[in-house]
């Protein structure tokens, strides 16, 4: 079972932005440096900054769409993230210290019926991922050519969120490391769990907008709608696109 990484993402806010990146350096135990750094939290989220807090507690994609279509830059030195949409001027802002520009900056792209974001959390020592622990997600592109297979069009790898994706393997293959450990460039990660998809995968990162049922895609040819999975991460070390990925040790 071998690949090699053809692509790795960050997302420095959750659900407001993608950046490509060429290379990363993972720790054991830590999520993705600058991933899910910062998050947005709901006039009715429970989330303080303290502690990890599921999803449900923040604006995301799967609720507004409109946030799928973002893309970021982060200027690592300063914290400042550049965000551009294609309905919304380009701004450059710290996400804590600029939290209402953020928000002002996004409201136009959340639904009326939502509830509103208010503050921006950032829990230290740890991205806010989806998992309760700290994770990284790793796609498959035969995966991903399966999907626009069966839905008779091509997607966008954006639509997926996931901080790498490798190419060379068999589609779905990526399943068969849950349990195991696998490399990614020098790092040495495990796979915990496939990541069960939502409706911000139905949006076009293009536009912000819903146009691909790729739920039901998922259902009605594989029975489930899990796409990539959830590793934690061994042994750090540097990865890089173009690096050996998913054989073991």
């Amino acid at each position: 079972m071998t690949g090699r990484v053809a692509h790795i993402f960050r997302h420095p806010i959750k659900s407001h932005g993608r950046e490509e990146l060429g290379e990363v350096a993972l720790t054991a135990g830590a999520t993705m440096p600058w991933d899910r750094t910062w998050a947005v939290a709901h006039e009715e989220s429970k989330a303080d900054g303290t502690t990890w807090a599921e999803c449900a507690n923040f604006s995301i994609g799967s609720k507004a769409p409109g946030l799928m279509a973002i893309n970021a830059r982060l200027d690592e030195a300063s914290e400042v993230v550049t965000l551009t949409h294609p309905d919304r001027p380009a701004i450059s802002l710290h996400p804590e210290r600029d939290a209402a520009q953020l928000i002002d900056w996004a409201r136009p792209l959340m639904p009326a019926d939502r509830a509103r974001s208010v503050r921006v959390v950032r829990v230290a020592g740890r991205g806010m991922t989806d998992s309760d622990f700290p994770s990284v997600t790793v796609a498959n592109l035969a995966s991903h050519r399966e999907v626009e297979n069966r839905m008779g069009r091509e997607l966008s790898v954006l639509r997926w969120r996931s901080n790498f994706w490798l190419d060379g393997l068999e589609p779905w293959e990526e399943f068969d490391l849950i349990g195991r450990e696998f490399r990614l460039g020098d790092a040495v990660l495990r796979g915990v769990e496939r990541t069960v998809r939502c409706k911000a995968t139905t949006a076009n990162p293009a536009t912000g907008r819903r146009d691909a049922d790729t739920l039901k895609a998922l259902e009605e040819g594989w029975s489930h709608r899990d796409f990539s999975i959830r590793a934690e991460v061994v042994r750090g070390g540097k990865v890089a696109v173009g690096q050996i990925g998913g054989h073991a040790p």
